[in-house]
C-alpha cells in the first residue's frame, strides 16, 4: 500500500469522520493494543482549533511571545517543540511528516487529514445520522461502524467498537501490504 506521501518513510494510517464519532477514543484504545503486538506508534492529530500547549507565565512561553520560533522545551521526559505557522496556513500532512522522527516507527496513525491522499479507515456511528465520505474518497481503505451498512464488496467493514478487531487488520492489512 504506498502512501502518496514523499516523506512518510513508513506506513502511515489516518482515521477519519465527522466530529463526535469517537475518533480520539478509537486511538486511545487501539495503540496499547498495537503496542502491545510489537509495534511502535507514532500520531499526528490535526486540529481546527488555535491551541496553547504551553502555559503563560511559564519561560518557553515568554520567548515565544518574545518571538522565538521554534521553541524547544526539553526534560528527561519528553520534548516538545513549538513552531509557529506566520502567516497562519492550514498544515499539510506530508510538511508534518517531514518534521517527524519516524527513524523508530512501524506505523504513524493520523487523526484528521480528511482532504489528503493517504490510506484511511472511516469511522461511522449510525445514530449520529451523518453521511458516509467513502463514496467520495477513494483513499479510505475500509470502515469500523457500530451498525451493518452496504457498502462495495472493495471496502472491508469493521466493529467500530472492537478494537482488538480493527488492530487484527492494520497488522494483517495495512503493515503487510506496504511497499
Amino acid at each position: 500500500m504506498l502512501v502518496d506521501m514523499q516523506n512518510a518513510q513508513i506506513p502511515v494510517l489516518g482515521f477519519v469522520a465527522a466530529s463526535g464519532t469517537g475518533k480520539t477514543t478509537l486511538l486511545v484504545q487501539l495503540v496499547p493494543i498495537l503496542k502491545r503486538n510489537g509495534l511502535r506508534i507514532g500520531l499526528i492529530k490535526h486540529s481546527h482549533h488555535d491551541f496553547e500547549i504551553d502555559r503563560p507565565g511559564k519561560d518557553s512561553f515568554r520567548l515565544r511571545e518574545a518571538g522565538a520560533s521554534p521553541v524547544m522545551l526539553v526534560s528527561q521526559y519528553r520534548r516538545a517543540i513549538i513552531t509557529e505557522f506566520t502567516p497562519a496556513k492550514e498544515p499539510g500532512l506530508d510538511d508534518q511528516l517531514k518534521q517527524f522522527d519516524q527513524s523508530e516507527l512501524d506505523l504513524i496513525l493520523v487523526e484528521g487529514f480528511r482532504a489528503e491522499k493517504f490510506p484511511k479507515i472511516e469511522l461511522h456511528r449510525s445514530s449520529l445520522e451523518k453521511p458516509l465520505l467513502y463514496p467520495n474518497d477513494p483513499d479510505i481503505i475500509a470502515i469500523a461502524t457500530d451498525a451493518a451498512l452496504e457498502t462495495p464488496s472493495y471496502l472491508m467493514q469493521l466493529d467500530l467498537n472492537r478494537p482488538d478487531m480493527i488492530a487484527a487488520f492494520i497488522q494483517n492489512h495495512v503493515m503487510k501490504n506496504y511497499d
